[in-house]
């Protein structure tokens, strides 16, 4: 059986389209070079997507079909179960579709456009639901939530990583993190340098609050324990490239590259100074 030419033109289209957004971005994209890269014409393109809007949501759609599976299938089970067939899935369709990931992590305001961004948030609190289990209080729901992240953004930052690796380490990070022992577990409130009691907030915390820092001598000590770990002064190669391709797509600001990354809007300029 031979294959449909309109479908295997519409493909081909396809293609393109995500390689030239790859390489220069979906603004900065036009369907003239769309066209001239597969030779077709303008008209030849409209005649399949009628705006190039519909070029992105088609090469979004995929991603989103898999993950509507994917929850279809885990609210059928045991809490527990369901839990991490989430999460473990997500992470399996993530890296499956990673590039569309970046382009659409890099265009996401366009994605607003359109039903798709309604998709993706309906996705997303899905996965929370189900992530977080039934009658969960506020601190189980904001742990869904980071859940879903650690299962996501990995793969935009550590292009380089393999997928059976990136799998292994996201996998890894996010059982930690629904593991960890809560605030209210970690026992007896420490004392700061000044005598007032500090209780962690969340897990992360907890762990920093009762780490040494690197540079601790062994056996740590009262001096070692009341040393406060602060930002990275720099960021890793993965990162740096992370924050170039942010600030080069115009999605975000300095500030937010530097949230994101969690060190200071100096070390974003800084790297971003060096291009």
């Amino acid at each position: 059986m031979t294959a449909d030419p309109a479908d295997d033109t519409r493909t081909r289209i396809l293609r393109a389209a995500l390689d030239l957004f790859a390489e220069h971005g979906y603004q900065r994209t036009s369907l003239r070079q769309i066209g001239e890269r597969l030779r077709l014409t303008k008209t030849a393109i409209l005649y399949h997507f009628p705006a190039k809007e519909h070029l992105l949501a088609a090469l979004v759609e995929p991603l989103l079909a898999d993950l509507e599976r994917l929850l279809d299938a885990a609210q059928t089970q045991p809490t527990e179960r369901a839990r991490w067939t989430v999460l473990e899935g997500w992470v399996d369709v993530i890296l499956a579709h990673r590039r569309p990931l970046g382009m659409l992590y890099h265009d996401i305001a366009l994605v607003g456009r359109g039903d798709t961004y309604h998709r993706l948030i309906t996705i997303a609190m899905r996965a929370n639901d189900i992530i977080a289990g039934p009658d969960a209080g506020r601190r189980e729901r904001v742990r869904a939530v980071q859940a879903v992240a650690a299962c996501s953004d990995p793969v935009v930052f550590f292009t380089d990583v393999s997928d059976e690796v990136l799998r292994a380490d996201m996998l890894d990070g996010v059982r930690r993190l629904l593991t960890a022992p809560t605030a209210d577990a970690a026992g007896p409130p420490e004392a700061d340098p000044a005598g007032a009691p500090v209780r962690p907030t969340d897990p992360a915390a907890a762990a920093l609050a009762h780490a040494s820092p690197p540079d601790a001598a062994p056996g740590g000590g009262a001096a070692a324990r009341r040393r406060r770990p602060g930002r990275p002064p720099a960021l890793g190669r993965e990162q740096v490239e992370a924050a170039r391709r942010m600030h080069a797509a115009g999605t975000h600001s300095v500030d937010a590259i530097a949230a994101t990354l969690g060190v200071s809007r100096a070390t974003v300029y800084r790297h971003l100074d060096r291009q």
